[in-house]
């Protein structure tokens, strides 16, 4: 277990593997524990550094100084790079995360080598609805304070989500514990109102999309925005996966991520 301290609390993160750096970002309610087989499979080419947002998995719980808007996990990875001695990285993240990615690559376009999304909105409003609803203060209070009514829907949701739902729900709810109340609905909120498509013509960044054409959290049709929206764009639909890829097609998932790692792109490498 490690940590960084930034000017707004404690970062929790985890590093595994040798080579260049690759930078992991996790989806609302998660934590670095999602990429464990990412990780894993990248291991012998990239440093891989997965990290938990402020509010979430074991990152800092300090509140008066993060408001758990999308621009401050901006700021979150961008300080965590800069404490690490990491100039620049490819940078990847599922749902939020990915959301979080580029647009760090559009407000530090140094930083970002080359930006992967996973099941990301690009627009806010492609989240489903009652993720939309919990970005509400007072549904939130009255969700966050009926915790086995909160648990039982996640669970009834859960087959819609992912393949191994159990797996998937036994790591929600441990994140969802350790999720407070300011960071579950202030982070949901601030997404639902993002929308990046006026930036992205812009961008300078090469993208990917990886969407699973069965996912029930955010509209796949997420992808086509970034295939002709980015300049330098490419698009994977996985026909097998729901919100959560890396979980449902991890194989195939790691091999279209290690594949666009290692890309040439001419001039920009």
């Amino acid at each position: 277990m490690s940590s960084i301290v930034t000017d707004q609390g404690i970062v929790h993160y985890e590093a595994y593997g040798r080579g260049k750096p690759v930078i992991l970002l996790h989806g609302w309610l998660g934590s670095w524990g999602y990429w464990l087989d990412t990780m894993e499979a990248l291991k012998k080419q990239y440093r891989c550094y997965a990290l938990d947002f402020w509010g979430f998995g074991e990152s800092g719980k300090r509140k008066e100084k993060v408001t758990y808007q999308i621009g401050d996990f901006v700021n979150l990875v961008d300080q965590f790079m800069d404490r690490l001695g990491i100039d620049s990285a490819p940078v990847v993240g599922h749902s939020m995360g990915g959301t979080v990615a580029i647009a760090l690559a559009i407000r530090r376009p140094e930083r970002v080598q080359r930006a992967i999304v996973v099941g990301s909105p690009v627009v806010g409003s492609s989240l489903n609805i009652f993720l939309r609803l919990a970005g509400k203060p007072w549904i939130a209070t009255v969700v966050w304070h009926m915790p086995t009514a909160l648990k039982f829907g996640i669970k009834a949701f859960s087959p819609l989500v992912v393949k191994d739902w159990p797996s998937w729900y036994k790591m929600i709810t441990r994140d969802l514990s350790r999720t407070t109340l300011e960071a579950f609905f202030r982070s949901i909120g601030s997404l639902h109102q993002t929308d990046l498509r006026p930036q992205l013509p812009g961008i300078t960044t090469p993208v990917m999309g990886i969407y699973g054409v069965g996912d029930n959290v955010v509209q796949p049709s997420q992808a086509q925005i970034i295939a002709s929206t980015a300049p330098v764009s490419r698009v994977k639909m996985m026909s097998g996966s729901g919100h959560f890829p890396m979980l449902d097609e991890p194989a195939a998932f790691n091999e279209q991520l290690a594949e666009f790692l290692g890309f040439k792109f001419p001039n920009l490498n």
